[in-house]
């Protein structure tokens, strides 16, 4: 199985950029779906983006569309989330996700994999 490991996250303005990184070990990431999701406390976690395990498919939360990238390095073993023009709404633990599946998900539920999250924090 794999096991992930999120960085990247910090404090910032809003309108400045970050990268997050997920680190992956243990197993193929190449085999591997990816997805992004973000909790605030009292609330669930939410869907932020999703790509294939080639990197060509992707999707996005409708909220980050547009300011937010996801890529895959697959000979690096990392996923990324590039987060631009950051809002003090995007606010909250990012997590990496991944199933072992051939169908990229937007589903909480479909993931077997998380990370430990990186925690961003916009102010304005």
């Amino acid at each position: 199985q794999v096991q992930l490991v999120e960085s990247g996250g910090g404090s910032v303005q809003a309108g400045d950029s970050l990268r997050l990184s997920c680190a992956a070990s243990g197993s193929t990431f190449s085999h591997y779906t990816m997805g992004w999701f973000r909790q605030v406390p009292g609330n669930g976690r939410e869907f932020v983006a999703a790509i294939s395990r080639s990197g060509g498919t992707t999707y996005y939360a409708d909220s980050v569309k547009g300011r937010f990238t996801i890529s895959r390095d697959n000979a690096k073993n990392t996923g990324y989330l590039q987060m631009n023009s950051l809002k003090p709404e995007d606010t909250a633990a990012y997590y990496c996700a991944a199933r072992n599946k051939p169908v990229t998900t937007m589903s909480r539920a479909e993931y077997d994999y998380w990370g430990q999250g990186t925690q961003v924090t916009v102010s304005s």
